[in-house]
């Protein structure tokens, strides 16, 4: 597959330089390139971004960052079984358990809450940054509601976490979480108020927790463009009708015209007459 012109392959990450350091130069960058175009298309062309993924560990399977990768591809196309099967042989490769959230939540993908739940209470779980942890957490909270246990989702997503007023990379998506299991156990209110959260914390848009608010409260959105179409099309029938009344005033005219010239004409033959 083609690669875009301005790809070089030096946009990588360092850590993942020095992994592609074990392979020949020519394909270090070639791997390099094709790690950035999934990076590039895994958000608005997930297909796209899987193609070159295969590409990738195609030229280098046994770098932990190509299959890490290659995870997260076929992780965005919903390609459960698949992306398990590459986070497990990256974290085999690299032994840190960074990954666990996500191959939690791969489980759930493939209709095992089960599963994922005995991997939110699994001793790898402590050994997650704060991040990691609070993921494990909505992952957990994911295969609760998955099962049919709606309060014991919400009881799990109640933490310091999203107690907390300050805002880090995780608050977001948490608020909303947890407004949108207020919002299926019908706790309207409460669902508001933490939607409302939500968009406090939501600097770059990664929720749709403004709609689901405005939703709430009842607020339509009306297509700026659609109206002014119609008034457009208000404004040509106005018109329309305007020039029709314009040709039968013309049309009045004439005719008044003509009977004042025929009555000048009969008054001078009765003259000569």
């Amino acid at each position: 597959m083609p690669i875009a012109e301005d790809v070089t392959g030096d946009e990588i990450d360092q850590d993942v330089r020095q992994e592609l350091q074990s392979l020949p130069k020519t394909l270090a960058e070639d791997v390099a390139k094709n790690l950035v175009m999934v990076a590039r298309l895994i958000d608005e062309d997930p297909e796209g971004a899987y193609a070159y993924s295969r590409i990738a560990l195609r030229l280098a399977s046994r770098v932990a960052a190509v299959r890490e990768a290659a995870g997260f591809a076929a992780y965005a196309n919903q390609k459960y079984s698949e992306a398990l099967a590459e986070f497990r042989a990256a974290r085999r490769m690299t032994g840190t358990v960074e990954l666990w959230p996500v191959m939690a939540d791969c489980e759930r993908g493939l209709g095992r809450p089960e599963k994922a739940l005995d991997m939110a209470g699994a001793p790898e779980v402590h050994k997650l940054d704060k991040a990691g942890q609070v993921e494990m957490r909505l992952v957990a909270a994911g295969a609760r509601r998955d099962m049919g246990q709606l309060d014991a989702a919400i009881v799990t997503l109640q933490s310091p976490e999203l107690a907390s007023n300050s805002v880090q990379p995780w608050t977001a998506r948490l608020r909303y979480a947890y407004a949108d299991a207020l919002l299926a156990a019908d706790r309207r209110s409460e669902a508001r108020e933490w939607f409302a959260k939500a968009v406090e914390a939501d600097r770059d848009g990664s929720t749709d927790a403004s709609d689901r608010l405005a939703e709430l409260d009842g607020v339509e959105f009306v297509d700026v463009l659609d109206d002014g179409e119609d008034e457009s099309e208000d404004v040509s029938v106005s018109e329309a009708d305007g020039g029709d009344d314009r040709d039968q005033a013309d049309e009045k005219a004439d005719e008044k015209a003509d009977e004042t010239a025929d009555e000048k004409a009969d008054d001078q033959a009765d003259d000569q007459d």
